[in-house]
């Protein structure tokens, strides 16, 4: 029975890997924000042991693949599920507040993780080609394409790196972040999983896969003491990130209140209802936080992304007038969330700022988001099938100006603009003008109640920690939170609640060796390194 049924037996093996894929797909999105606690709700804390074993099965799958169109299919298999279950959150945006056909939604969230799921696909088949190497070259290959892959995501096509590797090793390689980013990160736990892969199977027999010599088991012995432990035990990261030398100096400190709205985002944008609730709480907000601040000497006020969900000339002059006399009489400063521009000019969504001299400061987000603030060419017809109140906006160039109040060179980014770690870093050229605080301003409500706001949080914590710069988030309606330059949460609001968060900030000088080079170069320097890596390695390939 056994023999007449071993054509049946050649098609479940196939299957069996395409569920097991699909399985550590999945399992690699919770790794970047738990979704789970006790069957309702979340925690929303990082897994890092579980990202690293969801990339083993990833690296067995590609190794042992019978040949490089299987490698291929295999690894669309795992990024597809991977990149749908990470933001699987979008579907809410273009459903439930887009107006978009459940079924239609439902297909533009999968269409959208299998195009980006193709960069994972094509490194694999590139990497099957070194399936026979040892551990230690194999995993080498391995991150160099990981890493490959993970760059062309995130900058090709404006790029959308959401859900990175390295988001998930936060607490668990926070060491490491001053010196490679999140990308470096993440090239660090996949080939700690390709090679361990390779050197605890190296006896098993797959397209002539060697046995591995003494350096190979030496390299695996070395990893799994140094770099395996911190994954299954993230608090042995932090305490090491903790007591490092830091590259960083404080500035001081700033009182600081950062506002939450939680403005309905089904009525936001409504003139009757979104609007004027708006405008009157934060007014209101603003004023008291104003009062509470001065009594400490002073300090800074932040309100979200699009606060207040008017241009500035379609408001009413005695609101603006009201507002302005308060900041002028006050001993403090304010950052707002709206959009600025005109027809002939262009529109942005930007952060404007107040000090008591009224002097206006401006930055305009750089960084905009497919088909929420600009249309891609060729799909307009696809826009026109939801209906949400954002168009086309102007981009803001990189490395704007701070905002310089408090003693303090303030720094805002909007939204997921701080996904682009590479890109924030371009304001630390020069040391002596790099911001000291980074503030940003978001509006996730488009998400709901979701993973989306703990994954927002996680991505915040990274970019404090490259940098060495403590953030600010303040959002419509979570997570609005203070996290220290070592990616520590120090004080945050419950999500969905109106309420205003106190708080003080220490600022932080100097440069990171990751704001050095990559303000300098981006990613450049990551991908010549991976590059190095496979033509070094090109004659070992069989």
């Amino acid at each position: 029975m056994v023999q007449g049924h071993a054509g049946d037996r050649q098609r479940v093996i196939p299957l069996r890997w395409g569920l097991a894929l699909a399985g550590a797909g999945a399992a690699h999105a919770a790794a970047m924000a738990w979704p789970l606690r006790g069957g309702l709700g979340w925690t929303g804390e990082p897994l890092p042991w579980l990202q690293w074993l969801a990339l083993c099965v990833l690296a067995a799958g590609v190794r042992w693949a019978p040949s490089r169109q299987a490698a291929f299919w295999r690894a669309w298999v795992f990024a597809t599920v991977w990149l749908a279950a990470t933001f699987w959150w979008l579907f809410i945006s273009m459903h439930v507040y887009g107006g978009l056909e459940p079924a239609l939604a439902a297909l533009a969230v999968v269409a959208l993780a299998a195009c980006l799921g193709l960069y994972t696909a094509f490194m694999a088949a590139l990497v099957w080609s070194w399936r026979a190497c040892g551990p230690w070259r194999f995993g080498l290959v391995f991150a160099a394409g990981w890493t490959l892959a993970e760059w062309a995501r995130g900058t090709w096509l404006t790029g959308f790196p959401w859900g990175a590797a390295g988001y998930a090793l936060v607490d668990a390689y926070a060491a490491w972040a001053p010196w490679v980013g999140v990308y470096g990160m993440g090239a660090l736990s996949a080939g700690l999983a390709a090679g361990l892969v390779a050197w605890r199977w190296r006896g098993v027999p797959a397209a002539g896969v060697s046995q591995g010599g003494g350096v190979s088991r030496w390299a695996g012995r070395v990893a799994v003491l140094v770099l395996l432990p911190v994954l299954w035990w993230p608090a042995a990261g932090v305490w090491l990130a903790q007591r490092l030398p830091s590259w960083t100096v404080s500035t001081g400190s700033l009182p600081v209140v950062l506002l939450q709205g939680n403005i309905p985002q089904d009525e936001k944008f409504q003139p009757g209802v979104g609007v004027p609730l708006a405008l009157a709480w934060y007014e209101e907000q603003v004023a008291q936080a104003l009062e509470v601040l001065d009594a400490q000497g002073g300090g800074l006020v932040v309100a979200p992304e699009t606060a207040i969900p008017l241009l500035p000339q379609d408001m009413d002059p005695a609101w603006w007038e009201r507002w302005l006399g308060r900041v002028a009489d006050s001993r403090s400063a304010v950052l707002l969330g709206l959009p600025l521009g005109n027809w002939t000019d262009g529109y942005t969504n930007s952060v404007a700022g107040w000090s008591p001299s009224l002097e206006m400061y401006r930055y305009d987000k750089h960084h905009l988001v497919p088909f929420g603030e600009f249309i891609p060419p060729l799909f307009r017809w696809f826009t026109e099938l939801m209906d949400i109140p954002l168009g086309d906006f102007s981009r803001g160039p990189l490395g704007q100006p701070t905002f310089d109040w408090g003693g303090q060179r303030i720094a805002p980014n909007v939204c997921y603009e701080d996904l682009f770690g590479e890109e924030l870093a371009v304001s630390f050229r020069n040391g002596h003008l790099a911001p000291t605080v980074l503030v940003n301003v978001s509006n996730i409500a488009w998400f709901g109640d979701t993973v989306a706001i703990d994954q927002h949080r996680h991505i915040s914590r990274l970019r404090a920690l490259e940098l060495q710069r403590p953030m600010l988030r303040a959002t419509n309606t979570g997570a609005t939170a203070v996290i220290d330059h070592l990616g520590r949460v120090q004080a945050e609001l419950p999500r969905l609640t109106r309420d205003r968060l106190q708080a003080t900030v220490e600022g932080r000088d100097g440069i990171t060796p990751y704001a050095w080079w990559a303000g300098r170069w981006g990613l450049w320097p990551l991908v010549a390194v991976a590059m190095v890596i496979l033509l070094g390695n090109a004659r070992h390939r069989r």
